[in-house]
C-alpha cells in the first residue's frame, strides 16, 4: 500500500479544507494518508513516505510565503527526496497579481529535490467549489498512477 504524506497551510480554512479534499481522494484509492499543519510538520517527514503534497496559501500582493510556511520551505531546499513522488496545490485570490504563486514557488523546490512530479499543480481562487475538487480528485489519480507504475 503506497502512503502520503499532507501538508498544509490555512489561515482561512481554505487550504485546511483542499487538503482535506486531497487527504479523502487518496484514501479513496486505498492510499494510507497522514495530514499536518505545516507548522506541527517537518520536510523530514516526507523521507518516510512515497507521496509528498503541500497544499499552501499564497499571502499579500508580491506573492509571500506564509509566515508559518517559511522555515518548512527553506528546509525543503536541503532534502533529497529522490524516488519520491510529489504535487502542489493551493489557494489565492485572483485579484492579487501573483495569484497562488506559492503553489509555483513550492513544486519549484520539490524539483530541485529530486522528487518526481506526480502531477500539474491545481491552483484554487479562494474556496474550494465543485470543479475545484474535480480538478483536486484528478491531481491525485495522476500522482497515484505515476506512483503505482513503477
Amino acid at each position: 500500500m503506497a502512503t502520503a504524506k499532507v501538508v498544509y497551510a490555512s489561515m482561512t480554512g481554505n487550504n485546511e479544507e483542499i487538503a482535506d479534499i486531497v487527504e479523502e481522494a487518496l484514501e479513496n484509492l486505498d492510499v494510507s494518508v497522514e495530514t499536518s499543519e505545516i507548522s506541527q510538520a517537518d520536510p523530514s517527514d516526507f523521507e518516510d513516505t512515497d507521496i509528498c503534497i503541500v497544499c499552501s496559501y499564497t499571502y499579500g500582493d508580491d506573492g509571500d510565503l506564509p509566515d508559518e510556511a517559511v522555515d518548512f520551505y527553506e528546509d525543503l531546499k536541503e532534502m533529497d527526496l529522490t524516488g519520491k513522488f510529489y504535487g502542489v496545490c493551493g489557494s489565492g485570490d485572483t485579484f492579487y497579481d501573483e495569484f497562488c504563486k506559492v503553489v509555483d514557488d513550492f513544486a519549484g523546490v520539490f524539483e530541485q529535490t529530486g522528487a518526481t512530479k506526480g502531477s500539474d499543480v491545481v491552483k484554487v481562487d479562494l474556496a474550494p467549489e465543485a470543479e475545484d475538487i474535480e480538478h483536486l480528485e484528478k491531481f491525485v489519480a495522476e500522482i497515484i498512477a505515476k506512483q503505482s507504475a513503477l
